[in-house]
């Protein structure tokens, strides 16, 4: 893995749980326990282990693993492991960036940058998508010609709760069925995870950049992704969401052409192969100004 702050520190790993998926993805037998694992089945199964108080036993060695500062969020002590994993963190850890004109992340996680060509294609690595794949919606995919996929990247340690990115009227959620591969990049390199994978998704009508469209995408143990408001809404920057449940995830946001300027240390750093670590509520770009006539 290689992610880089906003600081321009760097860090390159690959720790035990990237090794495992590495073996699940690539190797004879790995794939045949993916067939199973990947059934949503498996993980509705996983997601009523992980609400029994019996897995509250295993958070405190995944918090010391993982590195997490419990301080900063609302409560330490936790009835199961999906308690824990649902944790809200303290209001003032995550500022929300409330200037008009930016516009934010939607979460915490590492994010990657991939412009959406003129046949609404865009790679992540070596995996090819199309617009049109992923929304299910040929006519819908077509705005986003031109624009942005920003991939939002949550690991099992990030804060899986996230928000709206701008002011805005919201359409009601369209889910699309699907299975639960992992979003690791091991997974990546060898199917078209962000194709396959159960995911939800709701356009964001907004006066400063644009119709965005924001995507929730399920994966390996993530049983339930939760959105706290599935129909059509008037809505503000900042304000809750959905979350999460326990595994990794991803939040897709697609932008459209000319709205958005994003911050170029974005784009650097994607074009670099790097994935980039931002928070819920950080800018990643602004509005752009229409031209004078």
């Amino acid at each position: 893995m290689k992610y880089i702050d906003r600081k321009g520190n760097i860090t390159i790993e690959e720790n035990e749980q990237d090794k495992f998926l590495r073996h699940l993805y690539n190797d004879r037998g790995g794939r045949l326990c993916l067939k199973l694992l990947i059934r949503p089945f498996v993980s509705k199964a996983a997601g009523v282990l992980l609400n029994t108080r019996l897995s509250a036993r295993f958070v405190p060695d995944f918090v010391k693993n993982n590195k997490i500062d419990l301080s900063i969020y609302e409560k330490q002590n936790f009835s199961s492991w999906n308690d824990f994993f649902i944790r809200r963190i303290r209001k003032e850890e995550r500022p929300i960036d409330m200037r008009e004109n930016i516009l934010i992340s939607p979460c915490d996680g590492k994010l990657s940058v991939h412009r959406i060509s003129s046949d609404s294609r865009f790679s992540i690595k070596d995996t090819e998508y199309t617009a049109g794949q992923l929304l299910k919606n040929k006519a819908i995919a077509e705005r986003y010609t031109g624009g942005y996929a920003l991939i939002f990247r949550l690991t099992v340690d990030d804060y899986h709760h996230y928000c709206y990115v701008a002011d805005g009227e919201k359409s009601p959620d369209v889910k699309i069925p699907g299975v639960f591969h992992t979003v690791n990049p091991a997974a990546n390199d060898v199917c078209q995870i962000y194709h396959e994978n159960t995911r939800e998704y709701c356009l964001l009508k907004t006066e400063q950049f644009g119709t965005i469209a924001m995507m929730e995408v399920g994966a390996m143990m993530v049983g339930k992704i939760t959105n706290l408001k599935p129909g059509a809404c008037e809505v503000k920057k900042g304000e809750e969401k959905g979350y999460f449940e326990f595994g990794g995830s991803t939040i897709v946001l697609l932008l459209q052409h000319g709205k958005v300027r994003l911050d170029s240390d974005l784009i650097e750093n994607s074009e670099n192969g790097y994935e980039t670590i931002v928070r819920m509520g950080e800018r990643i770009g602004k509005c752009k100004l229409p031209k004078r006539a």
